[in-house]
């Protein structure tokens, strides 16, 4: 009997395909090219991660061996402690500026509200080659303006691009949050101008200010935005790559003493751009990719196990 129910299962699929197959047809070629551009590529480099392959010779099966490399290596660590402290430490204007912006635009507190909004965004649409360089010129050490405005305070002139490394992460920062605070703050406003506006002159009449309107009221209600946000985020930071390079006057280790070195760079430095070890690369893609996924899963689990104990403590 199973063996019938499957042959009329499988008929029947078959008859409803070829009943819609003009239908099919025309959504064929996305399918295709996702196989081809999309998931082959996917599963090409994880086979390929098991093996030390330049590119050009023959592929020599080496197991784990790119794995266990991988984290044997210091300069893999050092790389992976950059991209947490940058991205970690932009998060928060980031997170806090887009909220702030976009509450100032939705309650219409200052006027030229399309002006505004094109002026926070704009840093999203324009070249990273050319913010990159722009910044360069501000933390110069000879000719930056930063350094120019700490003359007026008796400072001395900071090296923030060379000297120990050490500082090279803050402008790195500073320009990765300015960048995504425009981007946020877009996804920010139109998830508060989906809120129904009752809400809103419901907490004016009982007093609320502006402050407790917006952590009270607009917080809570763009949990699952803000949720998307610091998972596409973080998405963006473990592939920031354009910004430290050019700061760094395009230097693969991220400068004096690695310090503006992040996993991107150290997985091109491996292949195709400082080396020809792709299987190497490989493995560092993929260890990059389960990040990303533990870093979403872990963001969303514990706001959605709060979000599941709020609604247990109402009930």
């Amino acid at each position: 009997m199973a063996k019938v129910k499957t042959v009329r299962t499988k008929n029947n699929l078959w008859s409803e395909m070829k009943r819609y197959k003009v239908a099919y047809a025309y959504i064929a070629p996305f399918y295709i090219l996702f196989v081809i551009f999309g998931i082959f590529p996917i599963a090409a480099g994880f086979y390929i991660s098991f093996f030390r392959w330049d590119g050009l010779s023959g592929m020599h099966f080496i197991g784990l061996e790119n794995y266990l490399n991988l984290f044997q290596d210091i300069l893999f660590w050092k790389a992976l402690g950059n991209t947490l402290i940058i991205g970690i430490t932009a998060h928060i204007p980031i997170l806090l500026g887009g909220l702030a912006l976009a509450y100032v635009l939705n309650s219409k507190i200052v006027k030229g509200e399309n002006i505004f909004k094109t002026i926070y965004f704009m840093p999203m649409v324009t070249s990273s080659v050319a913010i990159t360089i722009i910044f360069q010129n501000l933390f110069g050490n000879n000719y930056g303006l930063i350094n120019y405005l700490l003359s007026f305070f008796g400072e001395e002139a900071v090296n923030w691009l060379g000297g120990n490394g050490s500082l090279i992460k803050v402008a790195v920062i500073v320009m990765f949050a300015w960048k995504w605070i425009g981007w946020n703050m877009v996804i920010y406003l139109a998830g508060m101008q989906g809120i129904s506006n009752d809400i809103y002159e419901a907490a004016k009449i009982d007093g609320a200010g502006h402050i407790r309107v917006l952590f009270n009221i607009s917080i809570p209600l763009l949990k699952p935005i803000i949720v998307f946000t610091v998972i596409q985020s973080s998405i963006g930071m473990f592939n920031l790559f354009t910004e430290p390079f050019i700061l760094t006057n395009s230097s693969w280790t991220g400068g004096q003493n690695n310090g503006g070195l992040t996993l991107m760079m150290y997985l091109l430095n491996k292949a195709p751009q400082g080396g020809t070890a792709y299987g190497y690369a490989s493995a560092v893609a993929y260890v990059i990719t389960m990040m990303i996924i533990v870093i979403s899963l872990a963001v969303y689990r514990i706001t959605g196990e709060k979000e599941t104990a709020k609604r247990g403590e109402n009930k």
